[in-house]
């Protein structure tokens, strides 16, 4: 069966998030997006964290496609 939607009222707004409740989740977010920025662009480098060539084995296809060199 096909269901419709309808609508929203006319001049209906939603309820605007407070802040202290995306804080947290937008912190996470980033500091997520600079450990995966930081694997891809950067790991296996000069500022390499881990021993071994696993990690940039794992990334290599990911760092051509952003443009990342890597050798």
């Amino acid at each position: 069966m096909a269901q419709t939607i309808a609508p929203p009222a006319a001049g209906a707004t939603p309820a605007p998030l407070p802040l202290k409740t995306i804080a947290p989740w937008a912190l996470f977010a980033g500091v997520l997006m600079l450990v995966l920025l930081y694997f891809v662009g950067a790991e296996q480098g000069a500022t390499s964290l881990l021993s071994g060539s696993e990690v940039h084995e794992w990334l290599h296809d990911g760092r051509h496609l952003l443009g990342f060199p890597c050798h």
